[in-house]
């Protein structure tokens, strides 16, 4: 649960972590990026090891209040789940009439679209 939920918090951040505060971005980083402790990055930052837990709390939920308001993460692994379901059904059609130019080209491009998304 606790993998789920660092891993939930990187990737929100990845899509709103610019429109936090320099000091957000700051402690976020530090403990979710570099594994610190609330301790030790009290320590780095001079501030109680309160104000980075209350930091880290304050920026989870204006991380979630972001995507709930806008959804970018859930469009964003929406759009992983189709392509990934195309690259699918373009293997079966591949393995069925062979490997022919335009199905390497479609492929191309879905590999384009997902790496840009």
């Amino acid at each position: 649960m606790a993998m789920e939920k660092t891993l939930r918090m990187s990737l929100l951040f990845d899509f709103y972590g610019a429109l936090l505060t320099e000091r957000q971005q700051d402690v976020f980083q530090l403990y979710f990026g570099d594994d610190l402790s609330l301790g030790e990055i009290a320590e780095e930052l001079r501030i109680s090891r309160q104000a980075v837990y209350d930091t880290l709390r304050r920026v989870g939920l204006i991380l979630e209040e972001f995507e709930a308001k806008l959804g970018l993460v859930q469009k964003h692994q929406e759009r992983q789940r189709i392509y990934e379901e195309l690259l699918t059904l373009l293997a079966q059609v591949r393995s069925r009439c062979g490997d022919l130019p335009e199905l390497a080209a479609m492929e191309e491009q879905i590999q384009k679209a997902r790496a840009a998304s």
